[in-house]
């Protein structure tokens, strides 16, 4: 079993925002199979089951908002006796350009809050991730936390659903059983 975790903040206000393309490109998937999201209150999470290659694979938005993500991983993990070899977690990077990609198997959090939270409930930094770029504000005075839980211009529709195929193509392969080192030479 594998578990692929998007990250966002739920609520109606937070639909479509940079800071949510983790839930973003999981609705895509599930779209694209015609799954359903169902909570899990018991874990603090919307769960899809997505069966791909003879594969089960939790498809995990956490219902904590994004800093407390941790709070629905380690618990779900556990649950399912999940390896952490075995999740992929999916989360915004302004560092990178707008559907710009790119797989790691570990580091920092990066100032992320969500991957923080999630490197503290599982006790380590080595944990899968996808980053999907979500640029830079493009004016100086626009601050932060503005850009982030700001929504995706129509000019900005190329480059987004262009990551998210390609992390749809992720999605895929991961499930299938291609371990983070294929995954990163095949992608990044």
């Amino acid at each position: 079993m594998k578990m692929i975790v998007g990250l966002g903040n739920v609520g109606r206000e937070y639909d479509r925002t940079r800071h949510n393309i983790g839930f973003i490109t999981l609705d895509a998937l599930a779209d694209r199979n015609d799954l359903t999201f169902k909570q899990d209150s018991d874990h603090h999470a919307f769960v899809a089951n997505w069966f791909y290659a003879g594969e089960k694979v939790l498809l995990v938005k956490p219902t904590t908002f994004m800093n407390d993500s941790g709070k629905a991983v380690r618990p779900l993990m556990d649950y399912y006796k999940i390896d952490i070899s075995d999740i992929l977690i999916v989360h915004d990077d302004m560092d990178m350009d707008l559907g710009k990609l790119r797989l790691r198997a570990k580091g920092s959090a990066g100032g992320h809050n969500g991957i923080k939270s999630i490197a503290n409930h599982l006790n380590t930094q080595n944990f899968n991730r996808l980053k999907f770029g979500i640029s830079h504000p493009k004016h100086s005075h626009q601050a932060v936390i503005d850009f982030v839980l700001g929504k995706f211009g129509e000019d900005e529709e190329p480059e987004l659903l262009a990551g998210i195929d390609k992390a749809l193509d992720i999605f895929e392969d991961f499930a299938a059983g291609d371990d983070i080192q294929t995954l990163m030479n095949h992608y990044n």
